[in-house]
């Protein structure tokens, strides 16, 4: 297992290759995001997680297959994370990752958060619910996208591919704080953990086809 420690002025990123070292402690509240070939989790391969406390500190683990001498799903220590019900995984649009993960690692991934969802239920006034749109918006923060179609499934991830992944997670407990406040404000904030909690079973719901067309279509 490698580990590589690059600086970045918000704090530090560390990647591991094929699975968490042992004994990390990321918190109750782990913020969660992932990379991959594409956008079907039934054909695309899972590539890279991002991992943070909030601390400004991001972990990235990339799943490597064995055709580059990885392990492939072979990565305990994160699946236990991601199944850990003492653990609320904090993303950004989790009906794709909960699925991704559920589907590339074999475990359900639960309890989550999603501040997509949290967003959609208190920005009425907008449709711009993208993480950068947020991040700028709630709290002033720019992220960059430019690397957000580059090739994640690379042996080797470039440093602005790293620096980029990290983005994703770095800011997510912030943009909870201020959407929670919101959805106290709305009185929706059962509303949204409803939704949370039924996350995984819309993942699966999507693995076994049910997405399009979506079942509580019309």
């Amino acid at each position: 297992m490698a580990d590589i420690t690059q600086f970045i002025p918000s704090g530090s990123i560390r990647l591991y290759r094929n699975d968490l070292p042992d004994g990390l402690n990321l918190g109750p509240v782990v913020a969660v995001d992932t990379e991959t070939m594409g956008l079907d989790a039934r054909r695309d391969r899972l590539c890279l997680v991002q991992l943070s406390a909030g601390d400004g500190s991001a972990h990235l683990v990339q799943i490597v297959p064995p055709a580059l001498g990885g392990r492939g799903a072979d990565c305990p220590n994160l699946k236990a994370l991601m199944a850990d019900p003492s653990t609320v995984k904090l993303m950004h649009f989790a009906r794709f990752d909960v699925g991704m993960l559920r589907h590339a690692l074999g475990v359900r991934v639960a309890p989550v958060r999603c501040t997509k969802i949290a967003a959609k239920l208190v920005r009425t006034f907008t449709d711009r619910h993208g993480l950068r749109d947020l991040c700028r918006e709630l709290l002033g923060v720019e992220i960059s996208k430019q690397q957000q179609t580059s090739d994640w499934g690379a042996a080797e991830l470039t440093p602005e591919q790293l620096v980029y992944a990290a983005s994703d997670v770095l800011h997510l407990h912030a943009l909870w704080e201020r959407l929670e406040a919101l959805l106290r404000r709305e009185g929706r904030l059962d509303l949204a953990q409803a939704c949370f909690d039924f996350l995984p079973e819309r993942a699966e719901l999507d693995l076994l086809g049910w997405d399009a067309p979506d079942i509580f279509a019309h």
